[in-house]
Order: structure tokens, then C-alpha cells, then sequence
């Protein structure tokens, strides 16, 4: 009986603490068809979040590269495509990172705000965060 209550008392405190961060599986909605997309995984390595694709939705784009990536990201496959990177959790939110967009390549500034138990906002901007966009991601449970 009592390792059953401390079983149950361990299970909600973990699920509390999960639901008050934004480490694990948040399902990607495209902005202009308002239809999933991808998966991301959200992970924690030395202090800082990062984020990486882990499932394609969209049907015929399981296989795309980022041809519009440079550098060493140039015509990588966008599936296990390491999309946020240097995250640190500052009060509320978790800043100082940055995102990629893999549609067009390019690299903006992020930061992410929990929206509830399972929504997060990232928002990707240049210079300020004025000048950007912010994304809605659900999480996949």
C-alpha cells in the first residue's frame, strides 16, 4: 500500500514537472495553412535547450533537405535537423537561443514561453524581438 501512494506521489510530481517545461515531443502548425508539420523534440544538454526535427508530417516532404540552409547545414536532410539551439531558461521563458527555419534557411534569434500545459510559443526574430513571429507548437503526448 504505501509503495503504491509513493508510486502515485513520485508519477504526479514528475508529470508536474514535465508539464512545466518544454522538454519533450511539440507538434509544429504551418502559419499560413494552419495544418501540422512536424514534430520537434526538445532536450536539454549542459544547461540549455535544444530542439531537433523528429517526424515529417507533411506527406511527399519526408525526405526534404535544407537547400536553402548554408554552411554546414547546407542540403542536410530537415528530418533530424537540429532546428533550436542554446536555449537558457531566464524567469518565465527560455531565451538566448536561436532557431532555423528550414524552409527558407535562415537563422533567427528565439525565445519560448509555456502557454499553458501544452502549448508553447517560439518566437524567432531579428535584433528585437518586436521584429519577428511567434509560432503556437502543441505537445505530442
Amino acid at each position: 500500500m504505501k509503495k503504491s501512494i509513493l508510486f502515485g506521489l513520485f508519477f504526479m510530481l514528475t508529470s508536474l514537472m514535465y508539464a512545466q517545461s518544454p522538454i519533450g515531443t511539440w507538434k509544429t502548425i504551418d502559419d499560413e495553412t494552419k495544418q501540422a508539420k512536424s514534430y520537434v523534440e526538445i532536450f536539454e544538454k549542459d544547461g540549455k535547450l535544444y530542439g531537433k526535427v523528429s517526424k515529417i508530417l507533411t506527406k511527399g516532404k519526408e525526405n526534404a533537405k535544407c537547400t536553402e540552409c548554408t554552411g554546414a547545414l547546407k542540403n542536410k536532410p530537415i528530418l533530424g535537423l537540429q532546428i533550436l539551439s542554446g536555449l537558457k531558461k531566464e524567469g518565465k521563458e527560455w531565451s538566448g537561443g536561436k532557431i532555423i527555419d528550414p524552409t527558407n534557411g535562415k537563422e533567427y534569434k528565439a525565445k519560448m514561453t509555456l502557454n499553458g500545459v501544452d502549448k508553447l510559443d517560439v518566437r524567432g526574430y531579428i535584433g528585437i524581438s518586436l521584429m519577428g513571429r511567434t509560432q503556437t507548437w502543441q505537445r505530442v503526448k
